[in-house]
């Protein structure tokens, strides 16, 4: 699973951060009409355990899945990850869209 905090971050701002983007993820799944397992299944992963880690923010969306996620939650890809990186890579995105 990728989990390298944003540099600069305390522990406690990062996790904090992995919990909101869980929150996120977990109200775009609920809005989609998925559960853990459907979602995991949509995305290609074997356990739905995994969704439910994300969600609970203790990991995060591998950049690789970033547009199955997208497809799977019924969102425009660039879109879906600009959001996500609000959570993920607060700096870059503040650097890129301010």
């Amino acid at each position: 699973m990728y989990a390298h905090p944003q540099q600069g971050q305390a522990p406690a701002e990062t996790q904090k951060l992995r919990q909101d983007a869980g929150r996120w993820l977990k109200s775009l799944r609920e809005e989609a009409g998925l559960s853990q397992r459907q979602l995991a299944n949509a995305v290609g992963v074997e356990y739905y355990t995994f969704i439910s880690q994300i969600e609970a923010g203790r990991g995060r969306i591998p950049p690789e899945r970033y547009e199955a996620f997208a497809t799977a939650l019924e969102k425009e890809p660039a879109s879906f990850v600009r959001e996500l990186m609000r959570y993920y890579d607060p700096i870059t995105h503040r650097i890129l869209f301010g």
